[in-house]
């Protein structure tokens, strides 16, 4: 079954959710979207990417854009590099849904935001979250002083006064003709679709702190997803559109998956999950592994889970700029590879790439081995070649007796698209 993204020829608006830390943001965007794709927590600055999805509940489709939440100056590190996204947002979308917590009021951050805002000169939807009964109504009014025209109260939780916000978002989409961007728009083969194209949809897996988020940002060649030295940096599972020589990619930016014993809190268990099922979701798997720190038991796990997926994978050790000035070249870099392959031993068809992500040293290659080892699992193996294969198998390793009788295999066949699996990998 298909499940990546599916890229229309024609544009469609974007449209930016921005805020503070939890005022609901999360909520509203799956709430507009109509299924659960961000995280949704009362742990603030759980959302730390941008997400997007299509929007297709009104009249007019759009990409909604799910930021971070933006602080007040004086943050640390990561909350800088939060807010560097979400302006980024800001830049890149058409309109702005400004959302603010109706029950805590008016804070000092939502009028520097607001004044933000302003100097965008994009157009602007208040959006009073949290009004749940008509009884909490007149707790809006205090947002009147932001000076903002279109001001809607809603309910992301309990899907109050989203009709109203899906007529008001309508009237401030700009024209088709004024649009000049490529969007995503939409999961699925939908029936009766024209001029669309199918990309490939690749999921950067790995244990927090490998260099996933660094790797896809040396792929794209910008800071589309955030990176830190904090562990656990990426949580939600992001879907990134890249086009190269005219063919169209989905890179899958996961959440790290660590051993189940350390996973610290709800929100990280979301992640891990929203991990595994982006695996499943997958056309390919890139594996990242931390050659500074060799291949562990949680790299050997998620090779497994990349195994049982039944998925085509690649192998990549990134920081080898680490490394390399320990060891020599050449030499070295196979004798990785060999004990790379000795270790994950029940995916030693999968090919293995040394790199980093840093320094961008051989990522240029991984574009060649995407596409021939797509061309492998797409590969159809004839049925004559299949059931030599299978009776060699049967001689070679007899099936045991059931109830005194041998098992006959009569005939076998690989349907169509039938599975994911190497057509390699299947002949081992």
């Amino acid at each position: 079954m298909w499940d990546a993204l599916v890229i229309e020829t024609h544009t469609l608006p974007n449209v930016a959710i921005v805020g503070r830390p939890n005022v609901g943001k999360s909520a509203l965007f799956n709430r507009l979207i109509g299924r659960k794709i961000a995280i949704v927590h009362d742990q603030p600055g759980i959302t730390r990417d941008r997400l997007s999805a299509t929007c297709t509940r009104g009249e007019r489709p759009f990409t909604l854009w799910d930021t971070g939440g933006i602080f007040g100056a004086g943050e640390r590190d990561l909350t800088q590099q939060v807010q560097h996204a979400a302006e980024s947002a800001l830049r890149d979308s058409n309109l702005l849904l400004f959302v603010l917590d109706g029950k805590e009021g008016l804070s000092s951050v939502d009028e520097e935001l607001a004044r933000m805002l302003r100097k965008s000169q994009k157009p602007v939807v208040l959006v009073i979250n949290k009004i749940d009964t008509e009884k909490h109504d007149p707790l809006a009014v205090e947002f009147d002083s932001l000076g903002f025209e279109k001001i809607i109260s809603v309910s992301a939780e309990h899907d109050r006064g989203i009709s109203q916000l899906l007529d008001a978002i309508e009237l401030q989409l700009p024209s088709p003709a004024e649009i000049d961007h490529p969007t995503l728009v939409g999961r699925g083969r939908g029936e009766g679709a024209s001029n669309v194209e199918y990309p490939i949809a690749i999921a950067i897996v790995g244990r927090p702190n490998v260099g996933k988020s660094s790797l896809i940002n040396s792929i794209v060649c910008g800071d589309r997803a955030i990176v830190s030295e904090l562990p656990g940096t990426t949580r939600d599972a992001i879907d990134i559109a890249f086009q190269r020589d005219g063919r169209q990619f989905v890179f899958i930016d996961t959440a790290g998956i660590r051993r189940r014993g350390k996973v610290s809190s709800s929100a990280e268990v979301f992640s891990v999950m929203r991990a595994e099922r982006s695996i499943r979701r997958a056309d390919l798997c890139i594996l990242v592994i931390d050659l500074s720190m060799g291949v562990t038991a949680q790299d050997k796990r998620i090779a497994g889970l990349i195994q049982k997926g039944r998925k085509p994978a690649i192998v990549v050790l990134n920081k080898w700029d680490l490394v390399k000035p320990r060891r020599g070249e050449k030499q070295s870099a196979r004798e990785l590879i060999e004990e790379t392959r000795s270790r994950i031993f029940f995916l030693d068809y999968v090919p293995v790439l040394i790199t980093s992500a840093s320094t961008g040293e051989n990522v240029d290659r991984l574009f060649a081995m995407i596409q021939k080892v797509q061309h492998a699992a797409r590969k159809h193996i004839g049925t004559g070649v299949l059931n030599r294969l299978m009776r060699q198998a049967f001689e070679a390793n007899p099936p045991p007796l059931v109830k005194g009788r041998r098992l006959k295999l009569f005939y076998a066949t690989q349907p169509r698209n039938g599975g994911s699996q190497s057509a390699e990998g299947a002949l081992k």
